[in-house]
């Protein structure tokens, strides 16, 4: 078995091609969030000094945007379903909640 067709197993999609398109909209995220870092660091005041602590408030602020920015890349490249399940298991996991279960 491929790597892709294992993804597409895990991830319960329909295709290959759903798993390139769901791989493409996390490294376009990815890229975006790296865009990110610079203008984020300036806004809060970066210098050499405290390069810890803006490094962790970098990462407190940057997880909601990534989510955001996960779920926008998500809808344009048609995948916002997937995506959004993708963040309500992150939410849950995250909380120590237990996910809920859809009916179908």
């Amino acid at each position: 078995m491929s790597f892709l067709e294992s993804l597409k197993k895990r991830w319960k999609l329909a295709s290959v091609g759903q798993v390139i398109i769901v791989l493409i909209v996390f490294a376009c995220t990815g890229f975006t969030i790296l865009f990110l870092k610079k203008p984020l660091f300036g806004l809060i005041g970066a210098s050499a000094d405290n390069q810890t602590l803006l490094t962790i408030l970098y990462y407190i602020f940057i997880l909601p945007i990534y989510n955001i920015i996960l779920l926008i890349y998500g809808f344009l490249f048609g995948q916002f379903a997937f995506f959004w399940e993708f963040e309500k298991k992150m939410w849950y996991r995250m909380s120590g909640q237990k996910h809920k279960i859809r009916s179908e």
